[in-house]
């Protein structure tokens, strides 16, 4: 069983559209570009009709991990607290691949503009 699938079990009840929000808006500014970026790819993502249920439930998983203040180095923790956020995410979308398509890059970009403004797109692709 992969470390994935075992986040997506334990993650998947701390999951929710408002959830999600709420924590998005409130971590925004710490947590950067590189971190909200895949949490948007993902969101999206998962609205999209085209998604098989298998892929919904690994970005639930991903997104229920992130939201939770109960993951395996703690928010409150000043730049560290994200980075096994990023890790789950990163690979959340690396595992989406195909489900990941031109519109919702676009949203997510978009989004990130409404929030930080303008900011070097080049630091997305390091994400």
């Amino acid at each position: 069983m992969s470390s994935l699938t075992l986040v997506e079990e334990k993650y998947e009840a701390k999951y929710s559209d408002v959830r999600f929000w709420n924590k998005v808006q409130k971590v925004c500014k710490w947590a950067g570009v590189k971190v909200i970026y895949p949490a948007l790819l993902l969101n999206y993502a998962l609205q999209e009709k085209d998604v098989p249920l298998w892929a919904k439930t690994t970005i639930i998983g991903a997104l229920g991990y992130f939201i939770s203040s109960l993951d395996a180095i703690p928010d409150l923790i000043p730049i560290a607290g994200y980075i096994d956020d990023l890790s789950v995410l990163t690979t959340a979308v690396t595992i989406m691949g195909d489900h990941i398509n031109w519109g919702v890059k676009q949203m997510a970009t978009d989004k990130l503009q409404n929030w930080f403004g303008e900011f070097d797109e080049k630091e997305l692709l390091d994400a």
